[in-house]
């Protein structure tokens, strides 16, 4: 994984000459695994438990206890999705459109997830040393949105788009473009194709959490 990050070219040559992806199901076994304790780690923080803060007062101390701990467990069979549709379904809609084989494409989402994890650890910083909640990470175009307006989901789609995931697009794009030997065009609207389908279900989300819960 690490060295596609550090040494891409080299790899993408390899990865097109390879025959056979060595080690595949170990990585994804342990990538998901760590995906569901950065999520529940994001939940013991508190990231996003605003809908159960608001019954702090409601309710007993024990009932309250009992929220924030199926709150945690609900967080990590929720990071367990995520990584399961980042490297699966992803993974599937680009072979289903790309002559990629799976096996490389389910390598290039490794990468993917693993960036998004280290996005996520910085989160936590964040909103632990700083109070920020995830769409006005400095890191996201959420928090320069803020300053010029208060409606929240303008503020939420600018938060979607970080540098991360900006990076996210390109090394996709590389990847895909090399790999498949897919024209320009065609790359770029798959890709972004993808990204917006998720992005609209992060921004539904996340403004149905702050406006219904």
């Amino acid at each position: 994984m690490f060295k596609l990050y550090i040494r891409q070219e080299d790899q993408l040559h390899r990865i097109k000459a390879a025959e056979k992806i060595v080690g595949l199901w170990k990585r994804v076994f342990l990538l998901l695994l760590l995906t569901v304790g950065i999520y529940g780690l994001m939940a013991w923080f508190g990231l996003g438990s605003q809908p159960i803060s608001k019954q702090a007062t409601a309710v007993s101390v024990s009932t309250y206890e009992s929220l924030k701990l199926f709150f945690v467990l609900g967080r990590m069979a929720y990071g367990l999705l995520v990584g399961v549709l980042l490297l699966f379904f992803s993974s599937f809609l680009f072979w289903g459109f790309t002559r990629v084989p799976y096996r490389k494409l389910l390598t290039m989402q490794l990468n993917v997830v693993g960036v998004l994890l280290v996005e996520r650890i910085f989160w936590i910083v964040m909103m632990v040393t700083l109070g920020l909640e995830w769409f006005v990470s400095p890191l996201s175009f959420g928090i320069i949105a803020s300053y010029f307006t208060d409606k929240e989901w303008i503020v939420l789609i600018a938060g979607v788009l970080s540098i991360v995931q900006v990076w996210i697009v390109w090394f996709q794009y590389k990847f895909i473009r090399f790999i498949g030997e897919l024209a320009r065009w065609k790359t770029w609207i798959l890709v972004l194709s993808v990204h917006i389908l998720y992005w609209a279900c992060a921004v539904w989300l996340t403004y149905f959490d702050v406006q219904f819960l």
